[in-house]
């Protein structure tokens, strides 16, 4: 880790931040964490939530209203004159938006009245998930506003180089691919707890298969489902669970019974589970990177996902997990149920995925971060020099 000649002053803005659970409030909690240890001055805008008795040092909140069909979480309101006045009294270096809600299209607007240097981050493909909701024709419009919003920022963050070519070729400018790292040391396979797969009603042998994430339609949840469901039909004695919270949530547990639906989960309690399952099962195909794969990774755990974002990146099929076509979910499922029979080849592809992990520290993450941030300030102050954005090394 390293220490800034010159400390900066950050303004981080996120329309979602911990306690919630969900990949971006996970990164920006590295972010901001990690970036203040470095020396930098770092303040976080972020919506009033429930649990909120009052801001802590370094934050500060706006009022929020609960997103639909997302119980816990809210979007900030669009606050943009108390963000002037807050950025005259104590002006940012920089000001990074993780988020493209009112909140976030204020603090850009913010930033370019006050000639501060933005970074934005692509986080959500929502464009993607307007197809999960019978709500197709939205794609083209969201795109739009997407593409508008981030293209009016100084350089926008995106976790892998293909979603930034898919991006590119949408008219999006100015992306610099930044990957994502994994805690190796919550998220190890040293947490499997004998007990905790007790409870699950699993034997020594008996295989157990995890799911992890938001239980709705966008995470092609009907996928893991019937993947559990093949599963079962031929290993009897494997346990299924699902990990996290949604919209999905109360008709699945009642639907499907004989699947353990354990809620949300976070910190060592996550990790636990984690360590504590056999497979991993991740056939979301909506994802800009997918948090939950280095994780299952290096939890020692095989996964079986899509050939798409962190796995396309991280997994080298056949070696340290399985991937399989996107336009095929029956090899998706052919591919989860053999694994779930194959105890040596879940240990050998376990093993290996662990070590991958071991790679993926957050230090090189924040090292490219803190290099586009002192690049757009820098491009800032001499708009007709040389300066270019550096990616970081995947």
């Amino acid at each position: 880790m390293s220490t800034p000649a010159h400390p900066l002053r950050v303004t981080v803005v996120t329309e979602t931040y911990p306690p919630e659970i969900n990949g971006v409030a996970n990164t920006m909690r590295q972010l901001v964490a990690r970036l203040a240890q470095r020396g930098h001055q770092l303040q976080v805008v972020r919506p009033r939530q429930g649990s909120d008795r009052g801001a802590h040092a370094g934050e500060t909140l706006v009022p929020g209203l609960p997103i639909p069909g997302y119980p816990g979480l809210r979007f900030g309101l669009p606050v943009y004159w108390r963000l002037r006045r807050q950025w005259r009294v104590r002006r940012p270096d920089v000001v990074y938006i993780a988020t493209e809600g009112p909140l976030g299209q204020a603090a850009l607007m913010a930033a370019r009245a006050s000639a501060i240097p933005t970074l934005t981050g692509f986080h959500t493909q929502f464009q993607q998930y307007s197809l999960h909701y019978g709500l197709g024709l939205l794609a083209a419009p969201i795109t739009h506003a997407l593409r508008r919003f981030h293209n009016r920022a100084d350089a926008t963050l995106v976790p892998t180089v293909e979603l930034r070519d898919r991006l590119t070729a949408q008219g999006f400018t100015k992306l610099q691919v930044v990957g994502r790292g994994v805690d190796t040391a919550l998220f190890t396979p040293e947490r499997r707890r004998v007990e905790l797969r007790a409870c699950w009603g699993c034997g020594p042998s008996d295989p157990a298969l995890l799911y992890v994430g938001r239980l709705a339609a966008e995470k092609n949840i009907a996928l893991v489902l019937e993947t559990f469901t093949r599963t079962q039909a031929v290993l009897p004695n494997a346990r299924c669970l699902l990990v996290g919270d949604g919209p999905e949530l109360a008709r699945l547990r009642q639907r499907y019974p004989q699947f353990q639906f354990v809620g949300a989960k976070v910190g060592i309690e996550l990790a636990e589970h984690y360590a504590s399952a056999d497979l991993f099962v991740f056939p979301s195909l909506t994802e800009t990177f997918g948090n939950v794969v280095p994780e299952a990774m290096a939890s020692a755990l095989t996964v079986v996902a899509f050939d798409d974002a962190a796995a396309h990146n991280i997994i080298h099929s056949g070696d340290n997990g399985i991937t399989v076509d996107p336009r095929n979910p029956g090899a998706f499922i052919s591919a989860a149920v053999a694994a779930a029979q194959d105890l040596e080849r879940r240990h050998r592809y376990g093993a290996k995925a662990r070590t991958t992990a071991e790679t993926l520290d957050w230090d090189r993450v924040i090292d490219a971060v803190e290099r586009c941030l002192f690049d757009v300030i820098h491009r800032r102050a001499t708009p007709h020099g040389p300066g270019r954005l550096a990616a970081t090394p995947q």
